[in-house]
């Protein structure tokens, strides 16, 4: 694993984006058919992996809906 060392007096400050991951993503869509409340998912990857999820939750009966990374 790698590992930065920072060396000095001064604080680090700032802010890192962290790309979705399909492997937390296709769970989390599966587990939106658990509530009949609207369910919005953040930071979800464009693969086709995710593509036949959302066509798998359309036929079984869920309203989905994408735009940029956001289901």
């Amino acid at each position: 694993m790698d590992k930065i060392l920072v060396h000095g007096s001064h604080s680090l400050n700032g802010s890192v984006r962290i790309s979705g991951s399909k492997n937390s993503a296709l769970p989390i869509l599966a587990a939106t058919l658990l509530t009949r409340e609207p369910c919005t998912i953040s930071n979800v990857p464009d693969l086709s992996d995710i593509h036949y999820m959302l066509q798998i939750l359309s036929h079984l009966g869920a309203h989905v809906e994408r735009a940029s990374g956001v289901v």
